[in-house]
């Protein structure tokens, strides 16, 4: 007998009830916010993930399922939807109605080759909003505002919502400047990912695994 492949797993039809509830919910708060449903292909070429999430990124390094097609072009099942929806949105020029705005929501799978563990597949659906053409703290606002009311939605109670930033363009190379000196100094204790990160994309040293973190930042920090 063939069984799914490792990573994987079927919705039933017992489940299936609550996952079309989940979909509708989030499709019913998301239009009353005025985005609309875009759906995008499930597979790109490859460079739209490479150039959108970036290179030094764990999901193009490490978690892609990329393939060469017949004609030896290179693809990839997507990971994630931003980017994917960000090339419907250029390549289809939807800004063109003249809107400040352009809002869209999203539901589909995504492809992430990782070590399946509880609650996290190599095949697993998102949803998400993209709301493109203003860069206003109104709108981050209202993003995180629809995201409480859909959680709310869906019956979730005594959750709590954190807020995270990489900063902003000015404050950004002075503290770029202060994690390189801080690493360079704690550079031997760094695992090889990291090291690279240092080499590439210092930022990226912040998402490091749980191990490294004991070892590189001060303990009040993790």
């Amino acid at each position: 007998m063939v069984k799914a492949v490792r990573g994987t797993r079927d919705i039933l039809p017992g489940e299936m009830k609550r996952w079309r509830f989940i979909e509708k919910t989030a499709r019913d708060v998301f239009e009353a916010y005025a985005f609309s449903e875009i759906a995008t292909p499930i597979f790109e070429f490859t460079e739209l993930f490479a150039r959108g999430i970036g290179e030094t990124s764990d999901i193009v390094s490490k978690e892609m399922y990329t393939f060469a097609d017949r004609k030896g072009r290179s693809l990839t099942l997507r990971p994630e939807g931003t980017a994917s929806v960000m090339r419907a949105y250029l390549e289809n020029n939807l800004g063109k109605n003249g809107a400040e705005v352009t809002k869209l929501f999203y539901t589909g799978p995504m492809f992430r080759y990782e070590r399946p563990q509880a609650g996290r597949y190599r095949q697993h659906t998102q949803i998400g909003v993209e709301a493109i053409g203003s860069s206003k703290s109104a709108l981050d606002a209202e993003v995180v505002l629809l995201l409480v009311e859909f959680l709310t939605a869906l019956g979730l109670e005594g959750f709590e919502v954190n807020i995270n930033s990489v900063g902003c363009p000015e404050c950004r190379p002075a503290y770029k400047k202060e994690l390189l000196e801080y690493l360079e100094s704690v550079n031997s204790k760094l695992c090889s990912d990291c090291q690279w990160r240092y080499e590439k994309n210092p930022l990226r040293v912040l998402i490091a695994n749980k191990a490294t973190a004991r070892r590189i930042w001060p303990k009040r920090l993790w």
